[in-house]
């Protein structure tokens, strides 16, 4: 399935009966969410939902934070933007991924991962009456597209809040983030958040040299 084109199909919806609909976007990092908030806040109010306890150390989740909600008060918008920060739950993560650490990057750890990220999305969702949710996780050319909204879909129809179909890599998705960080002067981390994650970064640099 084009996961673009669905949404694509979705906003036209919009625009031709003249909504603005609520939208929850969970967020992984400000630099994910940069192109996401800039091309989605044109047909919808956001709502940015920083729910991560996957991130390790605690020093990084605040960093992150902070960058997530300095970002959310620089971009320009056509429709509001606000922000709702998550519990930093690190252990409800080790619980979720317990017996999968030595899992690659990418594997059925990560979908565990999403799965519990997007869950509590979907939760804030139906209890703040919102019209959609998603996740700016389908921007990274390392998340699957598919299982996102494989996971997401199954979640709207469980808590009867629509998941909102995407692929945010598409139309040069990516590459606008990056340029997005730059001219925001955004920081930029090298790993996903978890620890298993930052172990495998940190082998990369050593054997880089």
């Amino acid at each position: 399935m084009n996961y673009q084109k669905e949404l694509e199909k979705i906003i036209a919806g919009l625009e031709r009966e003249h909504k603005v609909p609520r939208l929850l976007l969970h967020s992984c990092c400000a630099p994910c969410s940069s192109y996401v908030l800039e091309y989605l806040s044109q047909y919808f109010c956001i709502t940015v939902f920083y729910y991560n306890p996957n991130i390790y150390p605690e020093s990084e989740y605040s960093k992150r934070i902070v960058e997530q909600q300095r970002f959310i008060e620089e971009l320009s918008v056509r429709h509001p933007v606000s922000f709702a920060a998550g519990p930093y739950e690190n252990e409800r993560f080790y619980e979720t991924v317990c017996g999968m650490e030595r899992e690659k990057e990418g594997g059925k750890r990560c979908e565990r991962c999403y799965e519990l990220r997007l869950r509590e999305a979907a939760v804030l969702a139906k209890d703040g009456s919102y019209d959609y949710f998603t996740t700016t996780l389908s921007i990274s050319p390392l998340k699957k597209a598919e299982k996102l909204n494989e996971i997401g879909a199954r979640l709207g129809k469980e808590y009867g809040v629509s998941y909102l179909p995407s692929d945010f890599k598409k139309k040069n998705g990516y590459k606008r983030s990056i340029e997005l960080s730059a001219e925001h002067h955004l920081y930029r981390q090298d790993y996903c958040g978890c620890v298993y994650s930052y172990e495998e970064a940190r082998q990369r640099r050593i054997d880089k040299g």
